[in-house]
């Protein structure tokens, strides 16, 4: 008997994303069997109505949409994703386009070796690559930070914003992220040693505004050190 396909929910943290949402959702449904699948839109209350452009999309595909209004930042939005997904395997990518949603199937295949913990969407290994048009200084504040979280794991990728995971494995008391780096903080807290790379091309954002800022990059620092703080001295669990 063929074993029937596992149920995903993929997860897009979004701040006013409207220009870009319907491409990614089609794109998305290209690949995905809508019967198996669902689309699961975390929205920071963009004022740019992306919430009411995913209240449109529901009308032809399994679009759900949850609105944040008291709380903001991506890795909380992811968190709050994963919480509210019904899939067994949820899969977790920028709304943006820079992430190819052709690779998603490929990530959940390789979940389903019980072996693997979580697999990634990955720039850096065999076959991986970044688009030309990505800004020479978004790839010099990349190359720093993934330096600074080397001693964390071995993942190549530890950057990634585009994985899979199995929801029921997800230990939600343990997480306690600060700014954008979720996969990094999935696989510190949980320990995970099984991750695998699966080769991607990133590109640049379709449309819209980066947001990563100062701000945000400050806030990867304490979160880098709450992470080293955990594993060197098992502190940092709760955070402040």
């Amino acid at each position: 008997m063929v074993e029937p396909p596992p149920f995903v929910t993929v997860v897009v943290p979004t701040y006013n994303e409207r220009e870009n949402l319907g491409p990614l959702t089609r794109r998305l449904f290209a690949v995905l069997d809508p019967r198996h699948s669902e689309l699961l839109v975390v929205d920071d209350d963009s004022p740019d109505g992306t919430a009411g452009v995913a209240e449109e999309l529901a009308a032809s595909f399994p679009v759900r949409c949850v609105v944040r209004r008291a709380e903001r930042g991506l890795a909380t939005a992811v968190i709050a994703g994963l919480r509210a997904a019904r899939g067994e395997f949820v899969v977790v990518l920028d709304a943006d386009l820079s992430h190819p949603p052709e690779k998603i199937p490929a990530l959940v295949e390789a979940l389903r070796d019980p072996d693997v913990q979580m697999a990634i969407g990955s720039r850096f290994v065999a076959g991986g690559e970044v688009d030309l048009h990505w800004p020479l200084h978004r790839r010099l504040n990349s190359l720093a930070a993934r330096l600074l979280a080397r001693p964390l794991t071995p993942v190549r990728d530890t950057m990634a914003g585009f994985f899979c995971v199995r929801r029921d494995e997800v230990r939600w008391d343990a997480l306690r992220p600060v700014g954008y780096k979720i996969a990094l903080e999935l696989i510190v807290r949980h320990r995970w040693r099984n991750v695998v790379e699966i080769p991607i091309t990133f590109h640049d954002r379709a449309a819209g505004k980066t947001k990563l800022g100062v701000g945000e990059q400050l806030r990867y620092l304490r979160h880098l050190a709450r992470l080293y703080g955990y594993v060197l001295f098992g502190r940092g669990a709760r955070g402040r």
